[in-house]
């Protein structure tokens, strides 16, 4: 199939999130509302442990497809697969960010790797496993862009500090991703515009990045919910297994 030409996938792809921007701007804005913020704040640390931690694993397999799909003959592969394996190393061990936040919050640090992950985190992440392993790794693309997107605004982390008054320790990989993100989303939008995309490529991406668009919504509407964020049918209640001040 031909390609879809030089230049221009990121601002598309751009074009196409801006239509569910404010759906997930409303969703944050509860999430970081001053009631009940201390016990969310550890809510929220807990499941963007459960995504974060997966995202090492996810990018080395989309580099492990993109070297099959270069020896395949895909123009794609190769590039793909520099860009994943590149970006992986630049994401270890932002998990063990997160389990020292929780540490640092006062709250217990093995509670993300006891209790069940949300189904909504399932989906948001398991998506993305089967699109780069059965479809194209190119599809992960779309995620990585909505999450490096979506990084935590620069004055967010002194606020909640102020408002919850837990110590700077304890919103680590808040800073960091806010200092950090912006910059890896241009070296994804600059390699969008570099890839020979096949419509079908494109249209790819764009599935993924609305899928994770929709997911994080309803992972921070649920997050957001007055109180313990209650279990999904078929879930324990593990909240209790958080730990620290509620």
């Amino acid at each position: 199939m031909r390609a879809a030409g030089p230049g221009g996938a990121a601002r598309r792809l751009r074009a196409k999130l801006a239509l569910t921007e404010p759906s997930l701007r409303t969703a944050t804005a509860t999430l970081w509302r001053s009631d009940g913020l201390l016990p969310r704040y550890l809510d929220y640390l807990c499941a963007m442990h459960a995504v974060i931690r997966a995202s090492v694993p996810l990018m080395r397999l989309a580099a492990r497809r993109g070297e099959r799909l270069a020896t395949a003959g895909d123009p794609l592969g190769a590039p793909l697969a520099d860009y994943f394996t590149a970006h992986a190393r630049e994401e270890t061990d932002h998990d063990d960010w997160l389990l020292a936040d929780l540490a640092a919050a006062g709250a217990d640090p093995t509670a993300p790797l006891t209790r069940v992950p949300p189904a909504v985190v399932a989906s948001l992440v398991g998506a993305q496993y089967y699109w780069a392993e059965h479809h194209h790794p190119v599809s992960l693309l779309g995620y990585i862009a909505v999450l490096e997107g979506h990084a935590p605004a620069a004055g967010l982390a002194p606020r909640l500090t102020a408002a919850t008054g837990l110590p700077p320790a304890a919103f680590r990989t808040m800073r960091e991703h806010a200092r950090l993100d912006t910059g890896h989303l241009d070296d994804l939008h600059a390699l969008l515009d570099r890839l020979p995309l096949t419509p079908d490529q494109e249209a790819a991406v764009a599935v993924s990045a609305l899928h994770t668009t929709d997911a994080l919504t309803q992972l921070f509407v649920r997050l957001g919910r007055p109180g313990p964020a209650p279990p999904a049918p078929g879930e324990p209640d593990t909240h209790a297994l958080i730990g620290g001040p509620t």
